[in-house]
């Protein structure tokens, strides 16, 4: 089981995401297709009112193995592979007793993808990561915040082909964030439908 882990800490650590034909080829889309169909359906008058992806936020909860440097350094290794950057610990402010948490002790690992960097994830999640989903129908139209930003909680990490099946220590799921310029959940869900999202309702 060490080797194991010391095989799987390896592969998942180099932080190398299988890229796409052309990592820019959603970028590359979103400006010369995606921006004037929205504002020629849109009616926007000026390109800087047509929204665009800010950001994308990747965060895995530690749970029951916020003790456990050894599975959190396996844990960091493989969100790094799938994100593509280093990812950062996060740490309890405080101490909750009803929840065995200590202030300093650390529950969760986030990264934020900016720039091209959310453009080439994003464009792996909807091409070759969600298709990978076993009896894949689509994803909920549903988890929009109001704001313009939508949410996706992933099951399996096994979906990203960065991670092998065989290496893992167990399935780990975290939630993905996508954080538009849109003003409202209706422009952001057309912007990320234009964008390859595949919505269900």
């Amino acid at each position: 089981m060490a080797e194991k882990a010391k095989k799987t800490e390896a592969t998942a650590a180099s932080g190398t995401p299988a890229k796409s034909p052309d990592r820019y080829r959603l970028r590359k889309r979103y400006q010369a297709e995606i921006v004037p169909q929205l504002m020629k359906e849109r009616g926007y008058k000026n390109v800087n009112q047509v929204p665009k992806l800010v950001k994308v936020v990747l965060n895995m909860r530690l749970g029951d193995i916020k003790d456990n440097s050894k599975s959190i350094q396996l844990a960091q290794a493989e969100l790094d592979a799938i994100s593509g950057q280093k990812s950062v610990l996060v740490k309890a402010k405080k101490s909750v007793s009803n929840f065995k948490l200590r202030e300093g002790q650390s529950i969760a690992l986030k990264t934020t993808l900016r720039g091209e960097m959310a453009y080439e994830f994003l464009d792996r999640l909807v091409s070759v990561a969600l298709p990978r989903v076993r009896d894949f129908r689509g994803i909920s139209g549903k988890s929009f915040d109001g704001r313009g930003n939508y949410a996706l909680g992933i099951k399996d990490q096994t979906i990203f082909p960065e991670i092998s099946y065989e290496l893992i220590e167990k399935i780990r799921g975290f939630d993905v964030d996508v954080v538009t310029t849109a003003k409202t959940d209706e422009e952001a869900k057309l912007l990320l439908t234009k964008l390859g999202m595949p919505f269900k309702n």
